[in-house]
C-alpha cells in the first residue's frame, strides 16, 4: 500500500478510485471511496439491480496453520471450527470472558489452513489476540501482499462468469481457489449487501487489472463506503464499533444463529469459550436487551446516537440506535438498535429524540429487505 502523506493508510486501488473520481475519506485508518461521480443513492441502487465492486482491501486477511487448528480456534470462538467442511466458511464472533463481541469475521477450512477476513479497524488487535491465545503449535501469518475485491449484486455471478466460469458451480459460503491469467484468486460466494455476490482475495501487484476487468463489464460499477453501509443496514447486518461491540453479546445482537448447536448446552463440544457461561445462558433464557429493527414514521431518518424512549414525552432513554439511514430499496428511513426484551417485540411503538423532539419508530424484524443469497 502506498504512503498517504498522512497518518492514513491506502489500498493498492487508490489511483484507480481517484481515476474514477471517487471522493475519498478516513475509514478505520485508510482512505477509502466514500462515493463515485453516481452518488450513493444510486449505487446503492445499482447494487441491487445489476453488480456493484468493491475494495475491501482494508481488512484484514490472515492464515492459521498447524496441528489442531481447527480445535485451538474453537476455544476463542462460539461457533463450530473443528466442524467446517473443507471449502466451506462460515460467520465467527471473538468474544471475551464477559461475553461481549471482541470482532466478528469469516472463516474458511481451505484444507491444510484455515482462511481469516476481519475487519479493518480490529485486525492488529484480532492478530495480536490469535498470537497470545492460540498455542505455539499454531502460525499466524498475516497476509500482506493481495488485495480484496467484493462483487455484489444479481448479476455478479454473470460477469465473474465471464473471467472465471468455474464460478457458476459455487453456492452461498463456499470457497475455492481459481485461476485467472496464470494468478491464484482465492473465491469465497458471501458479502455484506444481502445480495449474491463474491469476495475475491487477489494479489496485490494484479489487483487493478483484475478490476478494470470487471468494471469494463456493462453491468459492473464501482461502489463506495455510502452505499455500502444502506446496503448491509438494509439487509440487517451488523457493523463492527456501531451495532456490536464489548458491550454486547452475541445473544443481544441477535446473532445467536451463528452458534451451532454442537457449541451449545448439551452439545458435543459446549462451552469452552471466553464468556460461555453468560453466552450460553442468555441462549437458554433470553438477554435482557435485543437488536431490534425500526422502521421511524415519517421520512426522517433516525441516526446513530438516537436515544430511545418509551413514551412521546418525559422519562428517561431505554435504548439507543446503533445504525440508521434512509433505505433506498425501502423508500423510507430504516434503523437498528437496542431495547429492553420487553420491548423489542415487533410492533412495539418507541420513540427517538432528534433535536430535541420525539418521532416515533415501529420495532420491526429483520432484515427489512429479504436475502438473495444463492443456497
Amino acid at each position: 500500500m502506498a504512503d498517504s502523506g498522512s497518518d492514513l493508510a491506502r489500498t493498492v486501488l487508490y489511483d484507480l478510485h481517484a481515476e474514477l473520481g471517487a471522493k475519498m475519506v478516513p475509514f478505520a485508518g485508510y482512505e477509502m471511496p466514500v462515493q463515485y461521480s453516481m452518488g450513493v443513492l444510486k449505487e446503492h441502487l445499482h447494487t441491487r439491480a445489476h453488480a456493484g465492486l468493491f475494495d475491501v482491501s482494508h481488512m484484514g486477511q490472515v492464515i492459521l496453520r498447524g496441528a489442531g487448528v481447527a480445535e485451538a480456534l474453537e476455544a476463542l470462538v462460539p461457533v463450530s471450527v473443528a466442524g467446517l467442511k473443507e471449502g466451506r466458511q462460515r460467520y465467527a464472533l471473538f468474544t471475551n470472558e464477559d461475553g461481549g463481541i471482541l470482532d466478528d469475521f469469516m472463516v474458511a477450512n481451505r484444507g491444510d489452513h484455515l482462511f481469516l477476513v476481519v475487519n479493518a479497524a480490529r485486525k492488529a488487535h484480532d492478530i495480536a489476540h490469535l498470537r497470545g491465545k492460540l498455542p505455539d503449535s499454531v502460525l499466524v501469518e498475516p497476509i500482506e501482499d493481495r488485495a480484496l475485491i467484493a462483487l455484489q449484486g444479481p448479476a455478479a455471478e454473470g460477469a465473474l462468469a465471464l473471467l472465471i466460469p468455474e464460478v457458476g458451480e459455487m453456492r452461498f459460503m463456499d470457497v475455492a481457489t481459481h485461476a485467472w491469467e496464470g494468478e491464484e484468486l482465492w473465491i469465497s460466494r458471501s458479502g455484506y449487501t444481502g445480495e449474491d455476490g463474491f469476495e475475491i482475495s487477489v494479489p496485490a501487484r494484479r489487483a487493478e487489472g483484475f478490476a478494470r476487468a470487471l468494471l469494463a463489464m456493462e453491468p459492473v460499477a464501482p461502489i463506495g463506503l455510502g452505499a455500502r453501509d444502506s446496503l448491509r443496514l438494509e439487509a440487517g447486518l451488523c457493523l463492527y464499533g456501531h451495532d456490536i461491540d464489548t458491550t454486547t453479546t452475541p445473544v443481544e445482537a441477535g446473532l445467536g444463529w451463528a452458534i451451532q448447536k454442537v457449541r451449545r448446552r448439551g452439545g458435543d463440544r459446549a462451552g469452552g469459550f471466553p464468556g460461555a457461561e453468560r453466552v450460553l445462558r442468555e441462549l437458554d433464557e433470553g438477554p435482557a436487551r435485543r437488536r431490534v429493527g425500526l422502521r421511524p414514521e415519517g421520512r426522517a431518518p433516525m441516526r446513530e446516537g438516537v436515544e430511545l424512549f418509551d413514551t412521546d414525552a418525559g422519562g428517561t432513554p431505554v435504548g439507543r440506535v446503533t445504525s440508521g439511514a434512509f433505505g433506498p430499496s425501502i423508500g423510507a428511513p430504516v434503523a437498528m438498535g437496542y431495547l429492553p426484551a420487553a420491548l423489542a417485540d415487533e410492533g412495539t411503538r418507541v420513540f427517538g429524540e432528534m433535536r430535541g423532539k420525539r418521532h416515533a419508530a415501529t420495532v420491526s424484524g429483520l432484515p427489512f429487505r429479504p436475502a438473495a443469497y444463492r443456497k
